[in-house]
């Protein structure tokens, strides 16, 4: 794709939340030579889902505007766990379960980013050499109070929880990716902002070799999870896998909350700006029902990751087994379920039906839950539950139905 400089920076700016510095980035395009562009990934989970596609989708237009996508997949930081926008210390990783996480991650990643045009590499390449005096050299560049001006790092030190010392290690690790493969930019979401500005810095002085250039920093929005509240992620279990059934994705769409709408539509479609505007208008206008705009959006991200077939297929399905007009059975919702992980934690465990909603990430909240209860909405396999504490035996099998739209059945990991 031959752009100007300045129509490049145009397209990248687009859907972003911060260029850090524009100024800086307009320059490093007006070099003419092809920039490294970064982008990490954690392997907390064995899917890439809609959130990951928002930075994803960035990364492929830089390759189509001619740069090199540098893909940095976290298998040694993943061991510390990061703990970016964490209330507590996320739970360590074992090799064993990072590796079964990747089994199939490039094969996700690639269904976005053109292979061609992307170098892949696992961080354990270089952060699995360091000497224990590299790091020592690594971690002296930065103050415990800088790293306590964190946000996140802040608000759990005033409030007294603890916080490990492996997880100030996280983001001068994630900082020494960009010196290994001298990232010229880094993109990522609004939550990773402070680990990108200790690259910059890292960069610039390099305590283990020769200074680099800065590299530039594009930020997005976090996408939303199917909750409505939370950051789209695999420990909440909000997530829609770019990989799932179209069924399964289209359920998940439909099932997301209103105000959601036009966020998705932006971050994780190719439809244009101008027509978003005009759906958001009619939608608060009234001209447009908001479930409709949403078949749209299903299709989309359907059409995206499996087929347009396939997406009319998924539209059509849903819309006869949540017909008003005919009795739905089991084998309807068994037909649009999507398929939710018993922890190994509580395998077999018994429940309170409202428990078992959070915990599963079928709720926000047991306060959630119970409200849903409440109203009716939530049915265990064919019956309606009317008792908050109900007891639910957590196995595979059990149908779980939420509300007007979202059916979970539960399987094994």
């Amino acid at each position: 794709m031959d752009r100007s400089p300045e129509d490049q920076l145009e397209l990248i700016r687009a859907n972003t939340v911060d260029l850090i510095p524009e100024d800086e980035l307009l320059d490093k395009l007006r070099s003419g030579r092809p920039l490294r562009v970064k982008y990490g990934v954690d392997p907390s989970g064995p899917d890439v889902h809609l959130g990951h596609s928002v930075p994803l989708r960035k990364l492929r237009l830089f390759q189509d505007l001619g740069h090199t996508a540098v893909l940095i997949v976290g298998d040694f930081t993943g061991m510390i766990g990061d703990p970016s926008g964490r209330s507590d210390t996320r739970r360590q990783l074992t090799r064993e379960q990072i590796e079964r996480n990747l089994a199939n991650y490039k094969d996700q990643l690639f269904k976005i980013v053109a292979p061609e045009k992307t170098e892949f590499h696992y961080n354990s390449e270089w952060l699995g050499k360091l000497t224990p005096e590299q790091i020592i050299r690594l971690a002296a560049t930065h103050t415990v109070a800088q790293l306590l001006a964190r946000e996140d790092f802040a608000k759990r030190y005033q409030a007294q929880q603890p916080i490990s010392l492996h997880e100030f290690l996280y983001p001068i690790f994630q900082g020494y990716d960009s010196i290994a493969v001298r990232a010229d930019v880094e993109i990522g979401g609004t939550d990773q902002t402070f680990n990108f500005l200790v690259a910059r810095e890292l960069q610039r002085v390099n305590p283990l070799g020769e200074p680099q250039e800065a590299q530039c920093i594009v930020t997005f929005p976090l996408l939303v999870g199917t909750d409505g509240v939370e950051k789209m992620g695999k420990s909440l279990n909000n997530y829609i896998g770019i990989m799932d059934p179209p069924d399964e994705i289209f359920g998940k769409v439909m099932s997301i909350p209103d105000e959601a709408i036009v966020s998705y539509f932006e971050l994780c479609t190719d439809v244009p700006a101008d027509e978003i505007a005009q759906m958001a208008a009619d939608m608060k206008s009234g001209a447009l029902n908001p479930r409709d705009v949403k078949r749209r959006l299903g299709r989309e991200i359907v059409s995206l990751y499996h087929s347009a077939e396939a997406a009319q297929t998924a539209d059509e399905t849903f819309m006869s087994v949540f017909s008003a007009s005919r009795q739905q059975t089991r084998e309807d919702y068994e037909a649009v379920a999507e398929e939710v992980t018993i922890p190994e934690s509580l395998r077999g465990k018994t429940l309170w039906v409202a428990t078992a909603l959070a915990e599963l990430g079928l709720a926000s909240s047991r306060g959630e839950a119970r409200r849903l209860i409440q109203g009716g909405g939530v049915y265990v396999d064919e019956r309606r539950v009317e008792d908050p504490q109900e007891e639910i035996e957590l196995k595979p099998g059990v149908l779980l139905r939420v509300g007007k739209r979202r059916v979970a059945r539960l399987v094994r990991s």
